[in-house]
């Protein structure tokens, strides 16, 4: 699988999101709430028309190695937690748990945020000066965390920072 423009597309938007969220410190909440607003759409266009080949998405259990340390997500976390301050916490509705809870089930975006940014940070430590195959398991392992986490992580964080945008 040679890479194509959607993949480049998707490795230039990965770049700009961990770029937002390590300046994060740097930012003002509008303007980071603004970003988040134009970037999280773009990643999941992208994320949605990666190509992969089917045959080979079965045949092969594709994931991305962890270059991200547990101080860095925390970093990242706390950063964006005292950004948003007590509007970070959101009523969650899509919450498994809240089918069978009487009390509101909550998330964070500085989580779901950090928790994105630990996804395309470790697909761009992957496929940062490798091989055409390395990037295309890669993809493959971005795809699949994608249909299976981020992507309802990512529409939740858009839902909660477009209730905080300031039209």
């Amino acid at each position: 699988m040679a890479l194509n423009t959607n993949s480049l597309s998707f490795i230039g938007l990965a770049n700009e999101y961990c770029q937002a969220v390590m300046n994060v410190q740097e930012t003002e909440r509008n303007d980071f709430i603004n970003s988040m607003l134009h970037l999280l759409p773009r990643l999941y266009i992208t994320a949605t028309d990666l190509r992969v080949d089917e045959m080979q998405a079965e045949e092969t259990d594709s994931y991305l190695d962890n270059f991200m340390t547990e101080e860095e997500y925390d970093m990242a976390r706390r950063s964006v937690e005292q950004l948003m301050g007590e509007d970070d916490v959101y009523l969650e509705v899509f919450e498994e748990d809240m089918k069978y809870s009487d009390t509101p089930v909550s998330a964070s975006i500085a989580e779901g945020v950090a928790d994105i940014y630990q996804v395309m940070y470790n697909f761009l430590s992957t496929v940062r000066d490798s091989t055409d195959e390395v990037v295309d398991d890669a993809i493959l392992a971005v795809k699949s965390d994608f249909r299976n986490y981020w992507s309802a992580t990512l529409c939740n964080l858009l839902r909660a920072l477009n209730h905080l945008y300031s039209f």
